[in-house]
């Protein structure tokens, strides 16, 4: 596999990983609940090496940063689609 030179890139290479596990049989529910999995396994290791944990406060910080994800890749999904937000 070739370094992603993009935020992007990196991101369709997640995306990819995920639609092959699908269709090598994996359910839908249980790709995302690994990946989401991954990514706290990821970030936990970002803030605090291998062997550390986060505090309550740094679980809350990461909980903060997902929801803003989520909420800019709806908020892009929704421009695609031309829905205007109430």
């Amino acid at each position: 596999m070739v370094a992603p030179a993009t935020q992007q890139e990196a991101i369709q290479q997640f995306i990819d990983l995920a639609n092959s596990m699908k269709d090598e049989g994996a359910s839908i529910e249980a790709v995302s609940t690994a990946l989401m999995r991954a990514c706290a396994i990821y970030s936990t290791y970002v803030v605090t090496g291998n062997d550390g944990a986060l505090e309550k406060s740094g679980v809350e910080k990461l909980q903060t940063i997902f929801g803003e994800q989520v909420t800019i890749v709806q908020q892009a999904k929704m421009e695609r689609a031309g829905v205007e937000r109430p």
